[in-house]
């Protein structure tokens, strides 16, 4: 693998898990600030926490298999 690609997957994994902090931070205001009268909201913004931290995983195992090599 060739230095830019190793950085494009580094950014790729940074990307990642900004969004999934993003989506994570969002579940926690949701928690602290609207629950319980904004449980109609909890489903999608956990789904979509939960996708981003599988992207995060995915991104994160593409990095760690290409350092390995």
């Amino acid at each position: 693998m060739t230095p830019e690609e190793l950085k494009a997957l580094q950014k790729a994994v940074s990307k990642a898990k900004r969004i999934a902090t993003e989506h994570a931070s969002q579940l926690h205001d949701l928690v602290e600030d609207k629950l319980p009268a904004g449980y109609q909201e909890l489903p999608a913004i956990a789904q979509a926490t939960y996708d981003a931290c599988v992207a995060w995983e995915e991104a994160n195992a593409k990095l760690q298999a290409a350092e390995a090599n």
